[in-house]
């Protein structure tokens, strides 16, 4: 899906009309119902398809990578879609209130004591993965920010598309509980053009921070109508990464795949809390 805004002024104006599945200002940490811990929401945490010997290996985030080969009508593949919506979403904060939490890797030990967590809990090892994710040096030709607020995300994307800008996300039409499957791809996937996008990713924090970024090389946006041998419908958006070799060597993808950096374009599909923000294709 997409929604299309001309200005910042209607954009604040629309928040609550794009994120129906948060809420506005709350700092209750992000838990999975059946262990407790808070879900990992990685730029990495992408998968895909291989024999199933091969997928038992693999960690479920990491089904969603393909090769561009693979988008064409009838192709079947597996994909990770994990559920998501209020019970599930942390929620974000107001951008003033944002902005008066420490958010660093020096400040770590004081920000589990502000939401009290230990130390050694697993929520402590998810938000100092988050800050390390956000505190790395970005990638040659990349400019990166994590947004603690649904205003910094679009001050962020502002500066890299303009003022006239338009969100993808992924549907999922009609949602059930299994969380990896088999997907058809039912329909020609709808190639989306655009000169360039910022993707943001949600991450693990207990308040809702999406790490955003772009990056100075060629991409491809396409939206791909999915089947799953559930009947579970799904309108996905993937990107296709047409350079990778200034990729780490131990993404993920590439061990996914069995390809090396720079060998052939990287491919995955967007979960339903992650977004691809793009210039409007709309004059308004």
């Amino acid at each position: 899906m997409n929604l299309s805004f001309p200005s910042y002024s209607v954009l604040l104006c629309t928040l609550l009309i794009l994120i129906i599945w948060k809420h506005v200002d709350g700092s209750r940490a992000l838990t999975d119902e059946n262990s407790n811990v808070l879900q990992l929401h990685s730029m990495d945490e992408h998968p895909h398809h291989h024999s199933s010997s091969h997928m038992n290996h693999m960690k479920d985030s990491e089904i969603v990578f393909f090769k561009m080969e693979d988008l064409m009508i009838g192709k079947t593949m597996p994909i990770f879609f994990p559920r998501t919506g209020p019970s599930k979403s942390s929620q974000l904060l107001r951008k003033e209130k944002a902005d008066k939490l420490p958010f660093s890797l020096e400040q770590l030990p004081n920000i589990l004591h502000y939401f009290s967590f230990s130390q050694d809990s697993p929520q402590a090892k998810s938000m100092k993965y988050t800050l390390e994710q956000c505190e790395k040096m970005p990638l040659e030709g990349e400019t990166k920010t994590c947004a603690t607020s649904f205003q910094s995300m679009l001050e962020f994307t502002h500066s890299a598309l303009g003022e006239k800008i338009e969100v993808l996300y992924t549907s999922q039409l009609n949602k059930s509980k299994t969380l990896v499957q088999n997907y058809k791809i039912v329909e020609d996937p709808e190639a989306i053009e655009a000169p360039n996008m910022v993707a943001c990713h949600k991450m693990a924090y207990p308040y809702a921070v999406f790490y955003c970024h772009y990056q100075e090389s060629e991409n491809r946006i396409y939206k791909v109508s999915l089947l799953g041998e559930n009947g579970e419908r799904v309108d996905a958006i993937s990107v296709c990464h047409l350079d990778t070799s200034q990729w780490s060597t131990s993404h993920p993808s590439f061990r996914v795949l069995g390809i090396e950096p720079g060998t052939t374009p990287v491919c995955h599909f967007f979960r339903a809390d992650n977004y691809v923000w793009i210039p409007s294709r709309t004059e308004v």
